[in-house]
């Protein structure tokens, strides 16, 4: 092959041409890990400009707490709670209550789990099916066999419970205050 001096030429210059391509490549990657390393810097700067900025504060809140004890003393008054402004139960959070001014909404009342004592079925007597309308002192009594007695132990202790509930609803008791 005859390679003619402007053929040698456009070899040399497109040759020339690659090498610095190359190099321009090299530096724009050198160039952007230079960049997100002084992002990375910039970012840990300001986290410690946060931390200096929370020292500083500490420091001047611990270095000022006599200051601030005493003018608590003065102004405010506050004190540190005790073990007597514990309460130990729901009554004393109840009898610490104020009652109700004017205008305020009417209290939530409970369902009653008292049994009068001139009747044996207690509430049942009030209720009254919605579907028939009928109360409850109005539906038959179921008969009970002679022989089906003691059958089923567990219904009976059911029926037991079911009659004490409104004793052991009644009752408040404080396990944990008394162990204290």
């Amino acid at each position: 092959m005859n390679f003619t001096s402007d053929r040698i030429r456009s070899i040399g210059w497109a040759s020339v041409l690659v090498v610095c391509g190359a190099m321009t490549i090299a530096l724009t990657l050198r160039v952007n890990a230079v960049k997100s390393q002084v992002h990375d810097t910039e970012k840990r700067i300001v986290w410690v400009k946060q931390d200096i900025d929370f020292y500083e504060t500490e420091f001047a809140t611990r270095s000022n707490q006599q200051a601030l004890k005493q003018l608590n003393d003065l102004e405010f008054g506050y004190k540190a709670p005790t073990a007597a402004q514990y309460i130990e139960g729901e009554r004393q959070l109840a009898a610490l209550g104020m009652p109700a001014g004017p205008g305020a909404p009417q209290p939530i009342r409970y369902a009653n789990a008292e049994v009068p004592e001139g009747s044996d079925k207690g509430s049942l007597l009030a209720m009254v099916s919605p579907v028939s309308g009928a109360t409850a002192a109005a539906l038959p009594e179921p008969e009970t066999k002679p022989g089906n007695k003691g059958r089923d132990p567990e219904r009976e202790e059911m029926a037991r419970d079911a009659a004490a509930i409104g004793k052991r609803l009644a009752r408040i008791e404080v396990a944990e205050a008394a162990q204290q």
